[in-house]
């Protein structure tokens, strides 16, 4: 039984991800590569992001908020967007549409962040003898972070990559992406600030992802629409 709980949990874990390679032209184009790509950027910017929270932060035998430790947080986490940029910017990848390249950026991006922070809780939590909520809930989570991470990679594309936009829309686009930057800080702020169950934060996170979802994905077709 624990086993068959840990399969599942994998399952809504990381197939998604799958789920979304095959079920889109990314898999028509073979932008494996790009998606690796994108999962090595993500680990490179998470070694960073360790290296100065060591640095930066200090320890504590207890989970409470201290506003100015996470407020440092905060801005040692935006090294994402930094880590994002150089992905979509830097980075050569085989002739792929922008449509394309920022889909298999988000997926790459996110599925790393999936396979380091959820795996071994996974292997080590949801093979224990009591079930448990927390590691559905977990894969759950992964899965607004796929949503999240892909409308911040659409999102940077229409930042960094496309030049003629709507001028109105301009300050719109960098308020979604910093609000979709600063969600792991206030996903922070509601489960140790306000003591929010970890199920209540989860909720709210999927709320956000499909309220931002839908607002990327009507800024991005906007910005789509040729120029009068």
């Amino acid at each position: 039984m624990t086993l068959f709980h840990f399969f599942n949990c994998a399952a809504l874990t990381f197939g998604p991800h799958a789920v979304y390679y095959k079920a889109t032209p990314l898999s028509e184009y073979d932008t494996v590569g790009t998606c690796v790509k994108a999962a090595l950027v993500y680990l490179g910017t998470t070694l960073i992001k360790l290296v100065l929270f060591a640095t930066f932060l200090q320890a504590s035998d207890n989970d409470d908020f201290h506003p100015s430790q996470e407020m440092l947080k905060a801005l040692i986490g935006f090294l994402d967007v930094a880590g994002m940029y150089f992905a979509l910017t830097q980075l050569t990848y085989r002739n792929i549409s922008q449509n394309h390249k920022f889909q298999a950026i988000g997926l790459g991006w996110a599925f790393a962040d999936s396979l380091l922070h959820r795996l071994a809780p996974l292997w080590v939590g949801a093979k224990g003898h009591e079930f448990t909520w927390d590691y559905l809930l977990q894969g759950i989570e992964a899965n607004v972070n796929l949503v999240l991470t892909v409308s911040l990679a659409a999102l940077g594309s229409l930042m960094w990559l496309r030049k003629s936009k709507p001028s109105a829309l301009v300050p719109i686009i960098y308020t979604s992406a910093g609000i979709l930057a600063a969600m792991p800080s206030i996903s922070s702020y509601l489960h140790r600030g306000l003591k929010w169950d970890f199920s209540k934060v989860v909720g709210f996170e999927m709320s956000a992802a499909v309220a931002m979802a839908l607002v990327t994905w009507r800024l991005f077709s906007a910005c789509q629409r040729p120029q009068a």
